[in-house]
């Protein structure tokens, strides 16, 4: 595969990558957090609805699990394209 072709190939996933970890922080912070918060107020979580607890704490878990699941996906993307740092 031609350099250029490679590099294109791994933009491509990347920025897939990228538009789906995006999307789930999108919808645990403003879909939780605002849109979907009268239904999920329903439940409690430590004695808390569950809309308020997302808006306050769950979408920054939530963001630390998406920058910990981009970081294991960048890794493996590294590896598939030869681009991984070894010793």
């Amino acid at each position: 595969m031609e350099h250029k072709e490679m590099a294109k190939a791994y933009w491509k996933k990347n920025l897939t990558y990228v538009g789906g970890l995006l999307f789930i922080w999108f919808m645990a912070s403003f879909g939780a957090g605002i849109l979907f918060v009268d239904y999920l107020d329903n439940f409690t979580l430590g004695g808390f609805p569950l809309g308020f607890w997302f808006a306050q704490q769950g979408s920054m878990y939530i963001f630390v699990i998406v920058i910990a699941a981009y970081m294991v996906l960048m890794n493996k993307l590294d590896k598939e394209f030869g681009f991984d740092e070894q010793d």
